[in-house]
């Protein structure tokens, strides 16, 4: 982000700071005199203008990198490849033999279809 755009978030974050400021002083002196709600937002309007920085950096800086290094994902341990192997070998089989099973009871299949059923009968 630069030039106009980068002023304008500048001076947003300014009025907002000034905002927050305004509103913790005006919070303060209705604690002060008596209003117990009041010392919520005593602490409330600061974390806010902290928020407000934080979301001004972050703006300015949305092209950056960040600092922390990407997880990878965790891989095989070498001892299990070939139970992996294994697996996936036996998982190709099932997905094989229902792929015949499914062509059993289909029109022009080899089957009468699912188990229990009749054959139909030529006289009617």
């Amino acid at each position: 982000m630069g030039g106009a755009e980068a002023w304008r978030t500048h001076v947003v974050l300014l009025l907002g700071l000034a905002f927050c400021t305004a509103a913790f002083w005006f919070e303060l002196g209705r604690a002060e005199g008596g209003n117990t709600l009041s010392w919520a937002y005593v602490f409330e309007w600061p974390l806010l203008g902290i928020f407000a920085v934080y979301m001004w950096w972050k703006v300015l800086h949305e092209d950056a990198k960040p600092s922390r290094r990407a997880k990878r994902e965790p891989g095989l341990a070498p001892q299990y490849d070939g139970m992996l192997k294994a697996w996936q070998a036996h998982q190709a089989e099932l997905a094989d033999s229902q792929r015949a099973e499914g062509d059993v009871g289909e029109p022009g299949g080899s089957g009468a279809g699912h188990p229990g059923e009749q054959a139909p009968s030529g006289t009617p």
